[in-house]
């Protein structure tokens, strides 16, 4: 990889004429990009959902919007050199639109579709590691979390008699979401009886999800997780921890809920954050439209 980024150093460059600030950031994209694929990837074989996949990742770290605009460019005109070079035979990059880069990441699922995908692990304790699984990705679309705030969760989180959770968002940010009854009991059963059998740590302070082994699950793993359950619900579509928390903004929105409680729910401090979830509604206004509207 340091071959071709030093060809592609000289490129932009000398050829190019780019200036040394922008060559150094574009090839510190391209080294974190490599890292994330691993030190061993091919370019030939990159695909277009890999990238995707990087770029949720980054997002999902807290990466702002104009940061990851530019590590799409970086990886857009290092892939555009790799074809002219004809190093590689296509350039999967060609179709990504930078200034709609949101519209890349991941796809809405449907309710339909979401029952699919939750329904890929199975809701019964006799699988340990399904069931557990299974927990997660409820958690995490019933409550709004993003993939980091899950992974943080502890057994004290949880406020049973109430029905609520603890979580802690960007900047150490708590909020309260309510946890509806079916998730509710899918937590009771995990920690009663399949957290048990991985960890014997059991105190407040203890994360909620563990591996069969009682380490912590980190957001890779959980990635890893969706992924699996995606690929067992025949689901084509980009799917990220991501998609869950975006569903259940979009699910809300389409059934009625108040924009403002939706900010509340998804810990957004400025509701212009959580308007993007309004595009997803498109059809029920032109439904709506049609209906109401003498010229429709």
């Amino acid at each position: 990889m340091e071959k071709l980024l030093e060809l592609f150093r000289s490129h932009i460059g000398v050829e190019k004429g780019l200036s040394a600030n922008t060559v150094s950031s574009y090839c510190s994209d391209l080294r974190d990009f490599w890292q994330y694929l691993g030190a061993g990837a091919d370019p030939g074989s990159v695909s277009r959902d890999r990238i995707l996949d990087y770029l949720g990742a980054c997002k999902e770290k807290g990466m702002e919007s104009s940061t990851l605009a530019r590590r799409l460019v970086s990886i857009k005109v290092f892939f555009r050199f790799l074809c002219a070079e004809r190093m590689i035979r296509e350039d999967v990059t060609d179709i990504m639109d930078s200034p709609k880069l949101w519209r890349l990441l991941p796809d809405l699922l449907s309710s339909r579709e979401m029952e699919d995908f939750l329904k890929a692990f199975p809701d019964t304790p006799k699988d340990p590691l399904g069931f557990r699984n299974r927990a997660i990705l409820e958690t995490i679309y019933a409550c709004g979390l993003r993939v980091s705030e899950a992974a943080a969760l502890e057994l004290g989180s949880i406020q049973f008699d109430e029905g609520l959770m603890r979580v802690f968002g960007k900047g150490g940010k708590e909020r309260i979401v309510p946890i509806a009854p079916f998730t509710m009991d899918m937590l009771k059963k995990y920690i009663s009886e399949v957290r048990p059998g991985f960890t014997s740590d059991g105190g407040t302070k203890a994360k909620l999800f563990v591996s069969r082994t009682g380490r912590v699950l980190d957001r890779e793993r959980i990635w890893a997780i969706v992924k699996e359950a995606a690929r067992i619900a025949g689901i084509s579509k980009n799917i990220h921890p991501h998609t869950l928390r975006h569903s259940f903004a979009s699910h809300l929105l389409e059934n009625g809920a108040d924009l403002r409680i939706i900010q509340e729910l998804l810990g957004h401090a400025d509701i212009g954050t959580t308007q993007i979830y309004t595009h997803v509604d498109q059809n029920r206004l032109i439904s709506t439209h049609r209906k109401f509207h003498p010229r429709a």
